[in-house]
């Protein structure tokens, strides 16, 4: 009778155990599918707020991770854990994991100061952290950046944090920087009469600032003129490269060189020096 008992125990609580591993399953599944809902409405809510995209990226992704928190306690409950007691010691390793994971832990203090001052934001060219590329997302730890060939960048928060950045796409225009060499022999109101057209003719240039155009320095090959004048900085590149290859074609059109490196050697022959090669005799 009691061995009868004992196995109709055993029985139900494997049934029981059993029942509340699906349980324990369905909270799970369905805590994600709600905890993804939750999230998705969040951003969209957010998005209408116009609130900024780097912001609404980050809080998306915290609240997500916390909604998961709460899914995989409640469906560790349902299994007979004690979820206070799994608290505890989690608690009581708090400090030992803590000291693991420095680094995680100083990756996300780096993602809040970046939420707090905006260094940068999404769609922002920058170069931090010894890498250049557009923002395309922060994330708790990290951040990603999008390389001009298309690389993917992911590079934690402490390291962008760390150094000085450099934001390219910050304000509304850049100044473009050419440095041009020409010859000595070439006429000085010349070459400054064919940079100005250059300059002039270019619609994406802006009238404020105005140009600059200046000799720079006189070489030991050429002569350097400066030619910085400002555009949008989404004209940036293809001013720079097209006022680059225009400035070359109105050189050659009129004659001007762009020398390159060279070097005057001059060899002196001292009569000594022939004298007592001349008395040397010949070894047979």
């Amino acid at each position: 009778m009691d061995s009868q008992w004992i196995t109709d125990f055993v029985q139900m609580q494997g049934t029981n155990f059993l029942i509340n591993l699906v349980a324990a399953a369905a909270i799970f599944l369905v805590g994600r599918w709600a905890a993804k809902l939750a999230h998705g409405l969040s951003l969209k809510a957010m998005q209408r707020g116009k609130l900024d995209p780097l912001l609404v990226k980050f809080l998306g992704n915290m609240l997500y991770a916390l909604l998961m928190i709460f899914v995989v306690l409640a469906a560790i409950s349902q299994v007979g854990i004690q979820t206070t007691s799994l608290i505890a010691v989690i608690g009581a390793a708090g400090l030992a994991v803590g000291l693991a994971l420095q680094g995680s832990l100083a990756n996300f203090a780096a993602g809040v100061l970046v939420i707090i001052f905006r260094p940068y934001k999404i769609g922002d060219y920058v170069e931090a952290g010894g890498v250049a590329g557009v923002i395309d997302d922060v994330q708790i730890f990290t951040t990603e950046l999008k390389t001009a060939d298309n690389r993917k960048i992911i590079v934690p928060n402490g390291q962008m944090m760390s150094g000085a950045i450099t934001n390219y796409s910050s304000h509304a225009t850049r100044r473009v920087d050419l440095v041009v060499g020409v010859g000595y022999d070439d006429d000085i109101d010349t070459v400054r009469r064919v940079l100005q057209g250059v300059v002039a003719d270019d619609p994406r240039v802006l009238a404020d600032p105005a140009p600059n155009i200046r000799m720079s320095a006189m070489g030991d090959s050429s002569v350097s003129w400066i030619v910085r004048p400002w555009v949008k900085a989404e004209d940036y590149w293809d001013v720079h490269w097209e006022m680059t290859e225009e400035i070359k074609r109105r050189f050659d059109a009129v004659g001007i060189s762009i020398p390159f490196p060279q070097r005057d050697v001059h060899v002196y022959h001292h009569p000594e020096t022939r004298e007592a090669r001349s008395a040397a005799p010949l070894e047979r």
